[in-house]
């Protein structure tokens, strides 16, 4: 059966403990994603390694036509502005009601908190069902940190979620979404999901699946689907939003009810089993380094440092200097730190000229207590006007824009700047600013886990640091105030308690299922 698809995607990981909002500006450039597209240029997201990709390459391949709107994504940051949510919702909600189709696809996050809605997808997905009804099919690919709601259960036909962190596996799971789609359409029996809840928060360190516990839980879950068991998908959540529904989540789509159930009753079992092994230890700046010129001594291949707390990819700005000090502190020699993003800085660079010296504060987050720009000599190494292409395993093919961009040189540290955010997951995002990172011996990389995807062939060896900034890598630690209760704020921690009595009334249960057909 050929169908008429409306396509679009709409992507936002959203930290509300996070200094910065995402403005309609922010989904433009991108940010890290690929750039504002609408219509046909939608369609050239085919060849890029994106969720949406995938699904376009499965459809066309199907012989379906394709009605592409809107894809917009921006980096993760506190709330998305209000007046940007309506706006691109509208145009999607819009197509929604002008136009004829058969089907919906969507390619979203799945934790996006805007200024007016805990709930970014949840809110959209519900106005689309009101326009289009409950019968015609719409199928969404989510991210593995999304924050999966009752709304977003309820009013999506199928949901399917990456499974690998790094996220490598991003078109795989656009093609999945389109299996889904087809199976929802074509298959006579009742499509039955069910979706259980996990009582406590995973830090995001902990998630990454080229490691255990996640690497065997994913591989599990893989082994319970079945034929009558279509698609299960686990979010271990993104633990920085503070709302209800926030936390993770395992989820399955089939034509055989109880084997579905059994499927998610299974995993959660698992996951409660090993919940301990969900915990992370982190380093401190002085000792992280420290290590990395031990280990480095004598090494052919770079150590890598990342710098989780001001990972731009949970909501950080990407700027503070509590590393670059480690590093100098230390007598780091041969480093390389990136990216700071500093639009002043790199223009100032730009300004004086390759060769130069300029003298500046660098970097600097406001929001974080003590930390200061780094105020010194900087030597101009390098200048680019910041447009690369990813040819990592993550986002393969995108064109990224940074803006003008920057190599700074301060005692043996080279630093990249560039003017707009990203998250360092791609070599590239060093080579643009003019630095090998294969001929270093240790890169910081503000990141959490992505930088794994393209950094661990080249890495001598990997730690992580615990260094003051927004992207708290211990959900505990967050100021949490609308969580739902009883919920367990780290693997083994303490139930959350202080919530409202207005909160508490409205709160989904942190446990259980929920059933639909």
């Amino acid at each position: 059966m050929n169908m008429r698809i409306l396509i679009a995607g709409f992507q936002h990981e959203t930290n509300t403990f996070a200094p910065s909002r995402a403005t309609y500006v922010s989904f433009e450039k991108g940010e890290g994603f690929p750039m504002m597209a609408r219509g046909a240029a939608v369609l050239e997201l085919r060849d890029v390694n994106v969720a949406a990709g995938g699904f376009i390459q499965a459809a066309e391949q199907a012989g379906h036509e394709l009605l592409p709107v809107i894809w917009a994504g921006a980096s993760p940051s506190a709330h998305v502005e209000q007046s940007a949510y309506e706006r691109i919702v509208g145009e999607i909600t819009d197509a929604a009601r002008q136009w004829n189709f058969d089907a919906i696809y969507l390619d979203l996050h799945g934790a996006m908190v805007a200024e007016h809605t805990d709930d970014g997808e949840g809110t959209l997905l519900e106005r689309l069902r009101a326009i289009v009804g409950p019968q015609l099919p719409i199928v969404v690919s989510l991210d593995l940190h999304a924050n999966l709601t009752q709304k977003m259960f309820h009013h999506a036909d199928a949901l399917v979620a990456y499974r690998t962190y790094p996220h490598v596996d991003l078109a795989e799971t656009g093609r999945r979404a389109a299996e889904l789609l087809e199976q929802r359409v074509t298959r006579a029996e009742p499509y039955r999901s069910v979706m259980q809840r996990i009582p406590f928060l995973i830090p995001i360190n902990g998630m990454c699946t080229l490691l255990d516990p996640a690497r065997s839980f994913y591989g599990r879950l893989a082994e319970l689907e079945t034929d009558g068991v279509q698609s299960l998908s686990f979010s271990p959540g993104f633990p920085a939003a503070d709302f209800p529904e926030c936390g993770p989540a395992i989820w399955g789509h089939g034509s055989d009810p109880a084997a579905v159930q059994q499927a998610v009753s299974a995993l959660y079992d698992l996951l409660l089993a090993e919940e301990a092994q969900w915990t992370v230890t982190l380093l401190e700046p002085d000792d992280a380094v420290q290590e990395a010129m031990r280990l480095s001594a004598g090494a052919s291949k770079p150590v890598i440092i990342a710098d989780t707390q001001d990972n731009p990819g949970a909501g950080a700005d990407s700027n503070t200097t509590g590393m670059l000090r480690a590093l100098i502190r230390n007598g780091a020699v041969n480093a390389a730190i990136g990216l700071i993003w500093d639009p002043q800085a790199a223009h100032a660079a730009h300004d004086a000229g390759v060769g130069a010296f300029i003298d500046i504060g660098l970097g600097g987050c406001p929001n974080v207590a003590g930390d200061q720009p780094l105020y010194g000599r900087f030597e101009v190494m390098s200048l680019s006007d910041g447009r690369c292409r990813f040819d990592g395993p993550m986002m393969q093919g995108m064109l990224a824009q940074l803006g003008p961009v920057a190599c700074l040189r301060i005692d043996g540290v080279l630093i990249a700047v560039s003017s707009n955010k990203a998250q360092m997951f791609d070599r590239n995002l060093y080579r643009v600013a003019g630095i090998e990172p294969e001929r270093m011996r240790i890169l910081v990389n503000k990141s959490s886990v992505h930088f794994r995807a393209d950094f661990e062939p080249i890495a001598e060896a990997v730690l992580v640091a615990k260094v003051p900034g927004p992207a708290v890598a211990d959900p505990s630690a967050l100021d949490w105030t609308r969580l739902t209760e009883g919920i367990r704020t780290r693997p083994m921690g303490n139930p959350f308690r202080r919530v409202s009595r207005e909160t508490r009334a409205a709160a989904m249960p942190a446990v259980g299922c929920l059933h639909k057909t």
